[in-house]
């Protein structure tokens, strides 16, 4: 990389309205030499560099252009994985590829704690796919994993160490933070709750976490748009520890309880976004309608599962449509001034039959046979590719 310690030089100075003559004062030298640095005819004697580097808060890196050159690296590596788009794709054929570019970074920036903890997330979405989630239910009918299995997962064991010291030791705490939340699962799948639960502990409470605070740190359209962000959340949120708690506990499917349960969870969205436009929160509204499908079926509710899935092909292609790179106002009441950065997705009701039901216990093999061989299944996945 080509050094231009003077254009640096300048535009610190000039950042901070600082003349020649005062940063040659505070460093011991000549007006004459500092425009000499500047113009690039010669160069500041090594033993001024720590000087010159601490008069305008930077690093000596960041004096030298060295930390900007890096960041631009470290944000195209992530930026080329984000492009995969992980975490709405259901192959995996996108592993091995992540991995390399990632690994290929911190080869080259070991110590750096973006590259980490995104190696600690494409990781543990890897043995996801790589290596499944192995479910069963206990004789009591609750919820269980597979933890032999899961402590032969790679992907997960290298996630794990990496999550450790990004959750016990990053500067930055945002990275800590959500180290700690990809360990609290990992350690749950291991078998390792308590670990888990403790990690776990040291989290804020709900009532304290950045989207309830933003709700009440501003008054005005700020603080409404902020409000509407935070009901979205919430409802996604609430939506999935639904199902979650359907999941927890066999018992839970032998009667219509679930059908209604996950009905109440959708008529939330239809709460908060009366109109329909839900922006990239169709995505969630989607999987829900998938789930319904499936425990509809089951219960013999064979006309209302395929209106389930219709549902879903409509928030898919929904959601497809506001991928055009621009934002898309939510018009909602009470989320018009809620924020709604640009959605990026592709290719999401051509994969619905795949990525169906989406949450994949209790067993759904039974159900899976018997809905695709209704010739309403095979209608319904050609106009999800259409």
């Amino acid at each position: 990389m080509q050094i231009k310690l003077g254009e640096q030089l300048r535009t610190l100075r000039r950042r901070d309205g600082r003349t020649q003559e005062e940063l040659a004062q505070a460093v011991g030298v000549t007006a004459q030499a500092v425009s000499r640095w500047e113009k690039e005819t010669c160069y500041p004697d090594m033993g001024l560099i720590p000087s010159i580097a601490n008069y305008f808060g930077v690093t000596i890196d960041e004096l030298f252009g060295y930390q900007s050159d890096r960041d631009r690296k470290i944000d195209a590596m992530l930026q080329s994985v984000e492009a995969y788009q992980i975490k709405s794709r259901g192959d995996d054929q996108w592993v091995d590829p992540c991995l390399n570019i990632l690994r290929g970074g911190l080869a080259e920036f070991p110590q750096n704690e973006r590259l980490r903890l995104a190696l600690a997330e494409t990781l543990t979405e890897a043995g996801w796919r790589r290596h499944q989630e192995w479910l069963c239910y206990d004789e009591e009918g609750y919820l269980q994993r597979d933890y032999d299995r899961h402590r032969e997962n790679p992907c997960w064991a290298e996630a794990v160490e990496l999550c450790e010291g990004l959750a016990g030791q990053a500067g930055d705490h945002a990275i800590a933070m959500q180290a700690t939340a990809i360990l609290v699962l990992l350690y749950r799948n291991l078998g390792e709750t308590d670990k888990a639960v403790a990690w776990a502990k040291r989290m804020p409470e709900l009532k304290h976490c950045r989207e309830v605070l933003l709700a009440s740190a501003a008054d005005g359209k700020e603080g409404a748009g902020y409000i509407g962000e935070l009901l979205l959340e919430l409802a996604g949120l609430f939506s999935r520890q639904v199902v979650y708690a359907l999941m927890s506990k066999l018992s839970h499917y032998e009667s219509d309880a679930a059908v209604e349960k996950l009905h109440g969870a959708i008529s939330l969205f239809d709460l908060i976004c009366e109109d329909g436009n839900l922006g990239r929160h169709h995505d969630e509204v989607i999987s829900l309608y998938l789930y319904l499908s499936r425990v509809q079926w089951e219960r013999g509710y064979h006309d209302e599962a395929f209106d389930s899935l219709d549902r879903a092909l409509e928030h898919a292609k929904a959601l497809e449509a506001l991928a055009d790179g621009v934002e898309h106002p939510l018009t909602g009441l009470l989320v018009s001034l809620a924020a709604c950065p640009p959605v990026v997705c592709a290719g999401v009701a051509a994969a619905l039959p795949e990525d169906w039901p989406f949450w994949r216990s209790p067993d759904f093999s039974g159900v899976e046979r018997e809905i695709k061989a209704d010739p309403r299944w095979e209608d319904w996945a050609r106009r999800c590719r259409e």
